[in-house]
């Protein structure tokens, strides 16, 4: 007879990393700590999932709020069947879907937004420290990233949702094909198409910016010759400028 003594849902949540089946149970026996820590969990994933779907990020947001709910509330069904995140994702397309269609039902267009990323993210903070970086690099990964996410946003809805689950979320082709309850080749094809699709709208935004690629008119112009004058006057007599009653 063993002399250990089982581990409850609330000391398994004392672990630095409860997993997600403890933290169901606890759930759902109505522990909001359990509840905070999975959401915290998984926001990023559901987030770009509802955000893939709905192309909008304040409706997201609400329907990932809803999902939540409904989790919340069913958690005593979750029978440990599937992974819990699947589940979760699954309840998230669900919500999204639904709203997709009421919107087209009532007509209503919304464009998609640059934005959309989870900013307050703490695996994405800690692998760039933005506060070493200069100002300029900055700048540039930041319109490079808009620029990605608008042309994610113009993807069809169906490739757009592959594209966020495989290649953002990195999820496995059956993981993905679970999720959305696909078969496994249709998940193949989708993420085929999508990366060319990207591919193709990014080649044109990529030969498009060539053309003006290290422009020199204007202020880099002037900046350089400025401080080739300035320098000029520190070593040499003053530089005289061209005046009126100069000869040509």
């Amino acid at each position: 007879m063993s002399n250990s003594t089982p581990r409850t849902a609330a000391t398994s949540l004392d672990a630095p990393h409860p997993a997600d089946a403890d933290l169901a149970r606890a759930i759902g026996a109505g522990d909001s700590r359990a509840f905070e820590l999975l959401m915290r969990r998984h926001n990023r994933r559901l987030f770009r999932v509802a955000r893939a779907i709905l192309g909008d990020d304040a409706e997201s947001e609400d329907a990932l709020q809803e999902a939540y709910l409904a989790a919340y509330r069913n958690m005593g069904s979750f029978q440990g069947g599937a992974k819990l995140s699947t589940w979760l994702t699954r309840i998230v397309i669900n919500e999204a879907l639904g709203r997709l269609r009421r919107r087209k039902r009532m007509a209503v267009v919304v464009p998609f937004t640059a934005s959309g990323r989870d900013e307050s993210n703490d695996q994405e903070d800690a692998m760039s420290d933005a506060s070493a970086e200069r100002p300029e690099a900055a700048a540039m990964r930041a319109e490079l990233r808009a620029l990605l996410e608008r042309r994610i946003d113009e993807l069809p809805s169906q490739f757009r949702t592959v594209f966020m689950l495989r290649d953002v979320e990195e999820l496995s082709v059956e993981e993905t094909a679970e999720c959305l309850d696909i078969p496994a080749a249709t998940v193949r094809t989708r993420s085929f198409r999508a990366r060319a699709l990207l591919r193709d709208s990014l080649s044109r935004d990529i030969d498009i910016g060539t053309v003006s690629a290290f422009e020199f008119a204007g202020a880099r112009c002037d900046r350089i010759v400025e401080g080739v004058l300035a320098r000029l006057r520190s070593v040499t007599l003053p530089v005289r400028t061209a005046g009126p009653d100069d000869p040509a």
